[in-house]
Protein backbone atom coordinates (compact mmCIF):
# COMPACT_ATOMS: atom_id res chain seq x y z
CA UNK A 1 0.00 0.00 0.00
CA UNK A 2 1.43 3.19 -0.76
CA UNK A 3 1.83 5.32 1.46
CA UNK A 4 -0.49 9.03 1.75
CA UNK A 5 1.32 12.37 0.90
CA UNK A 6 1.38 14.60 3.68
CA UNK A 7 -1.03 18.11 3.18
CA UNK A 8 0.18 20.57 1.16
CA UNK A 9 0.92 23.88 3.46
CA UNK A 10 0.49 27.43 2.77
CA UNK A 11 3.33 29.20 2.35
CA UNK A 12 3.10 32.87 3.39
CA UNK A 13 5.50 35.66 2.14
CA UNK A 14 6.77 38.92 4.26
CA UNK A 15 6.64 40.71 1.09
CA UNK A 16 4.71 43.92 1.23
CA UNK A 17 5.51 45.61 -1.99
CA UNK A 18 2.91 43.45 -3.89
CA UNK A 19 0.29 43.92 -1.39
CA UNK A 20 0.57 47.53 -1.67
CA UNK A 21 1.04 47.34 -5.00
CA UNK A 22 -2.64 46.03 -5.52
CA UNK A 23 -3.78 48.44 -3.03
CA UNK A 24 -2.58 51.35 -4.83
CA UNK A 25 -3.75 49.93 -7.86
CA UNK A 26 -7.18 49.04 -6.43
CA UNK A 27 -7.28 53.38 -5.37
CA UNK A 28 -6.32 54.61 -9.10
CA UNK A 29 -8.66 52.17 -10.83
CA UNK A 30 -11.40 53.55 -8.39
CA UNK A 31 -10.17 57.27 -8.67
CA UNK A 32 -9.95 56.70 -12.62
CA UNK A 33 -13.76 55.82 -13.00
CA UNK A 34 -14.93 58.66 -10.67
CA UNK A 35 -13.29 60.85 -13.01
CA UNK A 36 -14.90 59.30 -15.47
CA UNK A 37 -18.67 59.21 -14.47
CA UNK A 38 -18.00 62.64 -13.10
CA UNK A 39 -16.64 63.72 -16.65
CA UNK A 40 -19.81 61.91 -17.84
CA UNK A 41 -22.09 63.85 -15.63
CA UNK A 42 -20.24 67.22 -16.35
CA UNK A 43 -21.24 66.70 -19.94
CA UNK A 44 -24.22 65.30 -19.96
CA UNK A 45 -25.22 68.49 -17.64
CA UNK A 46 -23.55 70.94 -20.49
CA UNK A 47 -25.90 69.36 -23.03
CA UNK A 48 -28.96 70.99 -21.13
CA UNK A 49 -27.65 73.69 -19.74
CA UNK A 50 -28.90 77.22 -21.81
CA UNK A 51 -25.53 78.81 -23.70
CA UNK A 52 -26.82 82.30 -22.48
CA UNK A 53 -26.80 82.04 -18.49
CA UNK A 54 -23.86 81.68 -16.24
CA UNK A 55 -23.70 80.67 -13.06
CA UNK A 56 -22.26 83.89 -11.29
CA UNK A 57 -20.35 83.35 -8.20
CA UNK A 58 -22.66 84.53 -5.48
CA UNK A 59 -21.15 87.36 -3.27
CA UNK A 60 -19.87 85.71 0.00
CA UNK A 61 -17.64 83.43 -2.34
CA UNK A 62 -16.51 86.22 -3.96
CA UNK A 63 -16.11 87.97 -0.57
CA UNK A 64 -16.45 85.66 2.35
CA UNK A 65 -16.20 88.70 4.22
CA UNK A 66 -19.46 89.80 3.43
CA UNK A 67 -20.75 86.34 4.74
CA UNK A 68 -18.95 87.46 7.90
CA UNK A 69 -20.57 90.86 8.41
CA UNK A 70 -24.53 90.03 7.07
CA UNK A 71 -24.27 86.90 10.26
CA UNK A 72 -22.59 89.77 12.61
CA UNK A 73 -25.41 92.08 11.98
CA UNK A 74 -27.82 89.61 12.65
CA UNK A 75 -26.76 89.02 16.02
CA UNK A 76 -26.07 92.86 16.64
CA UNK A 77 -28.94 94.09 18.74
CA UNK A 78 -31.19 96.49 17.06
CA UNK A 79 -32.04 100.08 18.17
CA UNK A 80 -34.83 99.41 19.80
CA UNK A 81 -32.84 96.77 21.93
CA UNK A 82 -30.27 99.47 22.39
CA UNK A 83 -32.46 102.41 23.62
CA UNK A 84 -35.77 100.91 25.35
CA UNK A 85 -37.40 104.16 24.52
CA UNK A 86 -37.84 103.85 20.75
CA UNK A 87 -40.41 101.38 21.38
CA UNK A 88 -43.11 103.45 23.34
CA UNK A 89 -42.74 105.94 20.99
CA UNK A 90 -43.44 104.03 18.01
CA UNK A 91 -46.19 102.29 19.67
CA UNK A 92 -47.18 105.27 20.50
CA UNK A 93 -47.38 107.04 17.26
CA UNK A 94 -49.63 104.10 15.93
CA UNK A 95 -51.75 104.18 18.82
CA UNK A 96 -54.67 105.84 19.19
CA UNK A 97 -53.23 108.88 21.54
CA UNK A 98 -51.64 110.31 17.99
CA UNK A 99 -55.18 110.65 16.44
CA UNK A 100 -56.30 113.77 16.86
CA UNK A 101 -59.74 112.78 16.92
CA UNK A 102 -58.92 110.44 19.81
CA UNK A 103 -57.40 113.28 21.48
CA UNK A 104 -60.09 115.83 21.61
CA UNK A 105 -62.58 113.57 23.29
CA UNK A 106 -64.09 114.21 26.87
CA UNK A 107 -66.04 112.52 29.22
CA UNK A 108 -69.16 115.04 30.91
CA UNK A 109 -68.88 115.27 34.29
CA UNK A 110 -65.58 113.81 35.28
CA UNK A 111 -63.08 116.78 35.56
CA UNK A 112 -62.84 116.38 38.82
CA UNK A 113 -61.79 112.56 38.60
CA UNK A 114 -60.02 110.02 37.01
CA UNK A 115 -61.96 107.38 35.33
CA UNK A 116 -60.72 103.80 34.12
CA UNK A 117 -63.34 101.39 32.22
CA UNK A 118 -61.65 97.97 32.36
CA UNK A 119 -62.97 94.42 33.34
CA UNK A 120 -62.10 92.04 35.91
CA UNK A 121 -63.06 88.79 33.46
CA UNK A 122 -60.24 86.73 32.87
CA UNK A 123 -61.69 85.56 29.17
CA UNK A 124 -58.62 87.47 27.46
CA UNK A 125 -55.41 86.95 29.58
CA UNK A 126 -53.74 90.04 27.49
CA UNK A 127 -56.53 92.30 28.52
CA UNK A 128 -57.62 91.55 31.88
CA UNK A 129 -53.21 92.24 32.71
CA UNK A 130 -53.53 95.08 31.28
CA UNK A 131 -56.16 96.85 33.14
CA UNK A 132 -54.49 95.49 36.67
CA UNK A 133 -51.28 97.02 35.02
CA UNK A 134 -53.20 100.34 34.64
CA UNK A 135 -55.07 99.83 38.16
CA UNK A 136 -51.85 99.08 39.69
CA UNK A 137 -49.77 102.21 38.27
CA UNK A 138 -52.90 104.32 38.90
CA UNK A 139 -53.51 102.81 42.79
CA UNK A 140 -49.52 103.71 43.51
CA UNK A 141 -50.10 107.24 43.50
CA UNK A 142 -52.65 106.50 46.46
CA UNK A 143 -55.40 108.99 44.18
CA UNK A 144 -59.09 107.59 44.16
CA UNK A 145 -59.96 105.99 40.94
CA UNK A 146 -63.34 106.14 39.55
CA UNK A 147 -63.19 102.12 38.38
CA UNK A 148 -65.78 101.41 35.61
CA UNK A 149 -66.52 97.87 35.03
CA UNK A 150 -67.71 96.88 31.90
CA UNK A 151 -68.19 93.25 32.62
CA UNK A 152 -70.62 94.25 35.63
CA UNK A 153 -72.78 97.08 34.57
CA UNK A 154 -73.78 96.79 30.39
CA UNK A 155 -74.20 100.89 30.56
CA UNK A 156 -70.52 101.78 31.26
CA UNK A 157 -70.06 99.53 28.19
CA UNK A 158 -72.63 101.32 26.46
CA UNK A 159 -71.30 104.83 27.77
CA UNK A 160 -67.36 103.65 26.32
CA UNK A 161 -68.78 103.32 22.90
CA UNK A 162 -70.71 106.68 22.71
CA UNK A 163 -67.49 108.67 23.79
CA UNK A 164 -65.32 107.17 21.47
CA UNK A 165 -67.85 106.38 18.84
CA UNK A 166 -66.67 102.50 18.09
CA UNK A 167 -68.61 99.85 18.37
CA UNK A 168 -65.51 97.45 19.01
CA UNK A 169 -63.35 99.46 21.51
CA UNK A 170 -60.03 97.76 23.50
CA UNK A 171 -59.89 97.43 27.23
CA UNK A 172 -58.60 99.59 29.50
CA UNK A 173 -59.60 103.34 28.62
CA UNK A 174 -58.20 106.28 30.68
CA UNK A 175 -59.92 109.58 31.15
CA UNK A 176 -58.13 111.90 33.32
CA UNK A 177 -59.86 115.36 34.31
CA UNK A 178 -62.79 114.69 31.83
CA UNK A 179 -59.97 114.15 28.70
CA UNK A 180 -58.84 111.32 26.88
CA UNK A 181 -55.83 110.04 28.05
CA UNK A 182 -54.80 106.66 26.08
CA UNK A 183 -54.79 102.64 26.78
CA UNK A 184 -52.55 100.20 28.88
CA UNK A 185 -49.37 100.86 26.20
CA UNK A 186 -49.70 105.07 26.86
CA UNK A 187 -50.46 104.45 30.46
CA UNK A 188 -47.46 102.85 31.34
CA UNK A 189 -44.78 104.99 29.31
CA UNK A 190 -46.39 108.01 30.81
CA UNK A 191 -45.13 106.26 34.23
CA UNK A 192 -42.36 105.00 33.01
CA UNK A 193 -41.01 109.10 31.66
CA UNK A 194 -42.31 110.46 35.14
CA UNK A 195 -45.39 112.40 33.02
CA UNK A 196 -47.88 110.46 34.73
CA UNK A 197 -47.13 111.81 37.72
CA UNK A 198 -47.52 115.58 36.38
CA UNK A 199 -51.15 114.91 35.32
CA UNK A 200 -52.17 113.66 38.46
CA UNK A 201 -51.08 116.46 40.62
CA UNK A 202 -54.13 117.52 42.77
CA UNK A 203 -55.96 115.21 43.34
CA UNK A 204 -55.93 114.21 46.90
CA UNK A 205 -54.36 111.28 48.23
CA UNK A 206 -55.68 108.65 49.95
CA UNK A 207 -54.44 106.86 53.01
CA UNK A 208 -51.98 103.46 52.69
CA UNK A 209 -54.30 100.44 53.00
CA UNK A 210 -57.61 102.10 52.68
CA UNK A 211 -60.22 99.62 51.48
CA UNK A 212 -64.29 100.81 51.52
CA UNK A 213 -66.41 98.85 54.08
CA UNK A 214 -69.42 98.58 52.05
CA UNK A 215 -67.88 97.34 49.27
CA UNK A 216 -64.50 95.94 49.81
CA UNK A 217 -63.39 98.16 46.89
CA UNK A 218 -65.26 96.32 44.50
CA UNK A 219 -67.69 99.39 43.92
CA UNK A 220 -71.03 97.09 43.57
CA UNK A 221 -72.98 96.28 46.09
CA UNK A 222 -76.27 94.07 45.63
CA UNK A 223 -79.40 96.71 45.15
CA UNK A 224 -80.89 97.04 48.84
CA UNK A 225 -84.46 97.08 47.39
CA UNK A 226 -85.13 94.09 45.64
CA UNK A 227 -81.69 92.09 47.40
CA UNK A 228 -80.02 91.04 44.17
CA UNK A 229 -83.38 89.04 42.78
CA UNK A 230 -84.11 91.87 39.90
CA UNK A 231 -87.35 90.98 40.81
CA UNK A 232 -90.24 93.47 42.53
CA UNK A 233 -93.87 92.21 43.38
CA UNK A 234 -96.16 94.75 42.34
CA UNK A 235 -99.17 94.26 45.18
CA UNK A 236 -101.67 96.50 43.23
CA UNK A 237 -101.33 94.40 39.99
CA UNK A 238 -100.23 91.20 41.49
CA UNK A 239 -97.41 91.24 39.44
CA UNK A 240 -93.71 90.56 39.73
CA UNK A 241 -91.74 94.04 38.05
CA UNK A 242 -88.35 94.29 36.73
CA UNK A 243 -86.27 96.35 39.27
CA UNK A 244 -85.43 99.70 38.38
CA UNK A 245 -82.74 100.68 40.79
CA UNK A 246 -79.81 97.93 39.76
CA UNK A 247 -78.40 97.19 36.63
CA UNK A 248 -78.31 93.24 34.97
CA UNK A 249 -76.52 91.80 37.78
CA UNK A 250 -78.88 93.06 40.74
CA UNK A 251 -75.88 95.35 41.76
CA UNK A 252 -75.87 99.24 42.51
CA UNK A 253 -72.90 101.48 42.63
CA UNK A 254 -71.29 101.62 46.38
CA UNK A 255 -73.03 104.29 47.81
CA UNK A 256 -69.76 105.01 50.14
CA UNK A 257 -67.34 104.98 47.94
CA UNK A 258 -68.86 105.94 44.72
CA UNK A 259 -70.44 109.66 43.87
Amino acid sequence: MAPSEPPLQKTYTLERNSSLGRFYDSIVSVKSAGNSIRWKIKNFYNVFKPKSSKLAPSSDELCPSSRVKSNLSKLAPSSAELCPSSRPKSNLSKSSVSDSSCTLLSLPETEDRIVVYFTSLRGIRRTFEDCNAVLMILKGFRVWVDERDVSMDIEYRKELQRVMGEKNVSLPQVFIRGKYIGGADVIRHLFEYGELGMLLEGFPKRKPGFACDGCGDMRFTPCYVCSGSRKLFDEDERLLKRCLRCNENGLIRCPDCCY
